[in-house]
């Protein structure tokens, strides 16, 4: 599959479900991809992409954002307290706040840069014990203490168990969102992203169907 698909397929779930052309953001997951896949993607003029780890996004980025200045840069995996600073350097999204101690990190760390990058509330839809993210049952109070913190919370995402039918998790974190008057939702990947769309995805995060199947590193 290639990008121009993905991105025809997005436009016709837009269209099929009355959402506005142009509504829902691809972010092409990069994560442990080599830089020649990243570059041919960048040359076709997409700009949205999606990294799982600070310390490879670090590494991966920044010659590639001085040639291309417009990119905009997703942290979707997990992040530790530890590499906020670092995340906050380097990407404008972070969709994984999932804690307390994050949060008051990322605020403390907010006032002293002057800025902060756009931020997802990560809901443990499934309530899995293995998985990050707030329980539904939370969400509001998490969603308040961001508030509270002057957080830039743009908005919720999550990633269903790989065993249940996404639509059912998609519908609870649009029915969490819109309780607490957010718009952004990033759910949906290359299974289901059409699916996510029709339940309002901002945000759909699509990898190997774009780059091709991951590379290992020492491959």
């Amino acid at each position: 599959m290639s990008l121009q698909e993905i991105t025809d397929r997005i436009a016709k779930a837009e269209a099929t479900a009355g959402r506005a052309a142009g509504s829902v953001h691809l972010i092409a997951v990069s994560k442990v991809q080599p830089d020649q896949r990243v570059e041919a993607v960048l040359a076709q003029g997409h700009r949205c992409f999606g990294e799982n780890r600070v310390q490879e996004a670090a590494g991966k980025w920044p010659g590639f954002k001085d040639r291309y200045p417009d990119v905009q840069l997703h942290l979707i995996g997990p992040l530790q307290t530890n590499k906020a600073r670092q995340a906050m350097e380097h990407f404008d999204a972070i969709h994984s706040i999932d804690r307390p101690k994050l949060a008051k990190t990322l605020a403390r760390l907010a006032q002293e840069i002057g800025a902060c990058p756009e931020l997802f509330v990560q809901v443990n839809t499934g309530e899995e014990e293995q998985k990050a993210g707030i329980l539904p049952m939370d969400a509001d109070g998490f969603i308040a203490e961001c508030r509270a913190l002057d957080l830039p919370v743009r908005g919720l995402m999550c990633l269903p168990p790989v065993d249940e039918e996404p639509a059912l998790h998609f519908a609870l974190l649009a029915k969490i969102a819109e309780r607490n008057g957010l718009d952004g939702l990033s759910m949906g990947m290359s299974g289901d992203f059409e699916t996510a769309i029709a339940l309002g995805a901002t945000h759909v995060r699509v990898g190997s169907a774009i780059f091709g199947e991951r590379v290992k590193p020492g491959e």
